[in-house]
């Protein structure tokens, strides 16, 4: 803790308490001289004896009385000459005395002088040690602060560089993971535009192929379907001659049979529309058959697909399914009489996977 430096009041008023009372002291000292002084003994008054000569007496008693007055008048002054030298000596005594005391006062007021000045001067010696402690010590703190600002400021500097050395470090890294992070990008991405180009490729090689197949199959059904009607007038132009010219039986055996082959003409037409509409699911094998129940309008529109007899794979009976209801209506069928119509409102039909065209 640092201790605080006394104000000038506090510096000056133990010194001004001491000399107060160090006067205080030297009159008091003083008063007690004047008050203990001996009084002088009263001042005797001198006798002096004159003797009247009496005009009586004879001369001799005259002469004699003279002598006397005279030892008289003589050991009167002899007596106050020895009174005043003792009242003398004791006057000198008592100023001597008075003297003594005055100086002994005079002596001790200066020696208490001299103790109040040199218990002010040690009071002052003190206060100028704690001063200067109070100095030093306020100096050691500042400069135990300055040290602790300098080394603060250190501290904070370090980290600061530390911190500033930290985002670097993470800027370069996050640089360096978004370079890595957008060339691995530009590696997906060129790898995804060369899949996509493959696939576009791909996709319109299929679709060329596809529209190369559906060509040739619009050839051949258009070919087909040329050939089964032309197949079908003659058919029916030489059965009627047939029936013209032949018996009942013959003519009712010759419908029969024409009636056969024209239901294997339509069953291969429907096979054929199927195949060109239908999708091979990844489980169609050689060998599978699938049995489909198909009802028919007479205008060939179809109004019905289901699954009579399973193959035992169900996404092969779904895409024979979806071929033949693909197929929507047979406008061939129009031509047809009621009677060659009849077996085609309800009937079933067998698909393989080499019959949908694999």
């Amino acid at each position: 803790m640092q201790q605080r430096e006394p104000s000038a009041s506090e510096s000056y008023f133990w010194p001004s308490v001491w000399a107060i009372a160090l006067h205080v002291l030297v009159f008091g000292m003083l008063f007690v001289s004047f008050a203990m002084t001996p009084e002088l003994p009263p001042s005797k008054p001198i006798v002096q004896a004159t003797l009247y000569q009496l005009k009586s007496k004879s001369q001799a008693t005259t002469q004699t009385n003279q002598k006397i007055a005279g030892e008289a008048k003589k050991t009167a002054s002899r007596q106050t000459e020895v009174e005043q030298l003792e009242q003398k000596k004791v006057e000198q005594e008592a100023v001597k005395a008075a003297e003594q005391k005055k100086a002994d006062a005079a002596q001790k007021a200066e020696e208490a002088r001299e103790a109040a000045e040199a218990k002010k001067a040690e009071d002052a010696a003190k206060a100028a040690e704690q001063k200067k402690a109070a100095e030093a010590k306020k100096a050691e703190e500042a400069k135990k602060a300055a040290e602790k600002q300098q080394a603060d400021i250190a501290k904070k500097k370090a980290e600061d560089e530390a911190k500033k050395k930290a985002e670097e470090e993470a800027k370069k890294q996050a640089a360096e993971e978004a370079k890595k992070k957008a060339a691995e990008d530009a590696k997906k991405k060129a790898a995804e535009d060369a899949k996509k180009k493959a696939a576009a490729e791909d996709a319109k090689k299929k679709a060329a192929e596809e529209a190369k197949k559906k060509a040739a199959a619009d050839a051949q059904k258009k070919k087909a379907q040329e050939a089964a009607r032309k197949a079908a007038e003659d058919k029916k132009a030489q059965a009627l001659a047939e029936l013209l010219s032949d018996t009942t039986e013959r003519q009712q055996a010759l419908a029969d049979e024409q009636g056969d082959q024209v239901a294997g003409d339509f069953d291969d037409l429907i096979r054929m529309r199927a195949a060109e509409g239908w999708a091979r699911p990844p489980s169609a094998r050689k060998g599978m058959t699938v049995v489909l129940q198909i009802n028919m309008l007479p205008d060939g529109t179809l109004t019905n697909v289901s699954v009579a007899k399973s193959s035992g794979d169900g996404p092969f009976d779904s895409s024979a399914v979806a071929a033949v209801k693909n197929i929507g209506r047979l406008t061939e069928m129009q031509g047809l009489k009621p009677n060659e119509f009849n077996p085609y409102r309800s009937f079933k039909m067998t698909f393989t996977p080499e019959d949908l065209a694999l």
